[in-house]
Formats: structure tokens, sequence, C-alpha cells
């Protein structure tokens, strides 16, 4: 393959990582900042990070440059956004409502993938031109939101499986586990 089509091809597929990146990261993090909100810890809202603008939620390095150059380096995606801030003691019932904001965000990569399933399903709708296009960006939102669900929820901060652990862990366990916070 010539040079030239090497990098068109690896363009091509770089389109089709970047709306399922963009989506999954945006309404991750959205979804901490509703949760929290929803049980009342304001802070997210306050800080503009309470949206579903993605450009709020992007950190230079760890969702742009830091997956584009693993991406065109070996293929590899990785990456990361600005966490949303959440103020736990501001939360009305502390331990319980960190769980489930913390569950939140894992929780909405879990309903993307499903609604990119489905949706995968009008595929054949789609004008032939774009239908090869479009069920590559499903089929990547899927298999994207499945691995940041299964990824967040490993239980070691600072990833929600972390939050998760330490909420649900008993006192003496909680206080012991790497990363937790004892006011919490």
């Amino acid at each position: 393959m010539n040079p030239t089509a090497h990098w068109a091809a690896m363009l091509h597929e770089a389109t089709t990582w970047v709306l399922p990146v963009i989506f999954a990261v945006t309404f991750h993090e959205a979804a901490h900042g509703f949760a929290a909100y929803r049980f009342g810890d304001d802070t997210a809202a306050r800080a503009g990070r309470m949206t579903l603008n993605p450009l709020s939620h992007i950190d230079p390095f760890g969702t742009v440059l830091l997956p584009a150059l693993l991406f065109m380096a070996s293929g590899f995606l990785f990456g990361y956004a600005k966490p949303v801030p959440v103020n736990f003691g501001r939360l009305d019932h502390p331990r319980r409502d960190m769980v489930l904001v913390a569950l939140a965000g894992p929780g909405m990569n879990v309903l993307l993938a499903i609604i990119s399933a489905l949706l995968f399903y009008g595929v054949d709708w789609v004008p032939a031109s774009g239908a090869q296009w479009a069920a590559a960006n499903l089929v990547h939102s899927i298999q994207l939101n499945a691995v940041l669900c299964v990824f967040n929820m490993l239980p070691f901060p600072p990833l929600d499986g972390g939050r998760v652990a330490v909420g649900i862990l008993p006192g003496s366990w909680r206080f012991r586990w790497p990363g937790s916070n004892p006011t919490a």
C-alpha cells in the first residue's frame, strides 16, 4: 500500500472513532454531574460541567493529544476526560449517594452501548455511500462503551469502581482502602 493510501485509510478509521469517543466521554461525565445534582451537590453545575457540551469535558492532553498519538503510532486508543467535580460532603446521604454518582458514568456507558446496538439495526436504511461508515461508528460505540464501563468499574481510585468500593465496604475496611477519603 502506498503511503497516501495508508494515511487515507488511517484517517477514515480515525473518523469512525471520533463520534463514539465524544459521545461516550461527554455523556459519561455529564451523568456524574447530573447524578450529583440530583442527590444534592451542585458543584458540577456551578462549574459549568453539568452539560452535554463536549468542550467542557475535554482535557487537551488526555482527550486529544494522547489518544491521537497512541492511535497513529500503534492503532491503540486510550485517553481520559476532565473528571466532573463532586463534593461528596454536600450529597444528601454521602456514602450511599457517592456510590450512585460513581455508577452514573458507567451506567451511561451501558445505556449508550445498548442504544448503539439498537441503532445498528437501522444501518440498512442509511444510503449505501454512508452505511459502512455509520456501521463502523456504531460498532466502535458498542466496543468503546463496553470497555469504558468495565475499565471504570475496576475497584481502584480514582476510577468509579474505587468510589463504589469505598461506599460499600464496611467502615473498618473502607478507611484502609487505597485512596479512600475517611470523611466521605
